[in-house]
């Protein structure tokens, strides 16, 4: 069930997040100065969260593995939501301070799974 259960998750999130990174949500999201950039690294470090335990638990990757396509996914999706922005809509733009910001919540996430898989091992 549980691995099930993550695949849907994953899915889910990742359908909710490319949706709410296509539609018009300024002045939806309290004022925070580049409040966006710590959105950004906030759904990346989940997303990539969601997709490790995916590819660890249901897939059944090695946990290297694992962290590497979880990694290649955050990456490839934050990538392509930025180039779909200025391609798609009117009133996103497309962003190099987006994906850097994506990227640094996917690092931390893995960064947090790296440090896990150590103290386990311990």
């Amino acid at each position: 069930m549980l691995k099930k259960g993550l695949v849907v998750v994953s899915s889910f999130y990742s359908l909710a997040l490319a949706i709410l990174s296509l539609i018009n949500i300024n002045g939806k999201l309290p004022p925070i100065k580049n409040s966006d950039k710590l959105y950004h690294a906030i759904a990346y470090f989940i997303f990539t969260g969601l997709w490790y335990f995916t590819f660890y638990f249901t897939f059944e990757f090695k946990k290297n593995k694992a962290l590497a396509f979880a990694f290649i996914a955050s990456a490839s999706f934050g990538i392509i939501i930025e180039i779909l922005q200025g391609i798609l809509t009117e009133n996103r733009e497309s962003d190099v301070y987006d994906v850097i910001a994506n990227t640094v919540g996917t690092i931390l996430a893995l960064l947090m799974m790296i440090i896990i898989k150590k103290r386990d091992v311990k």
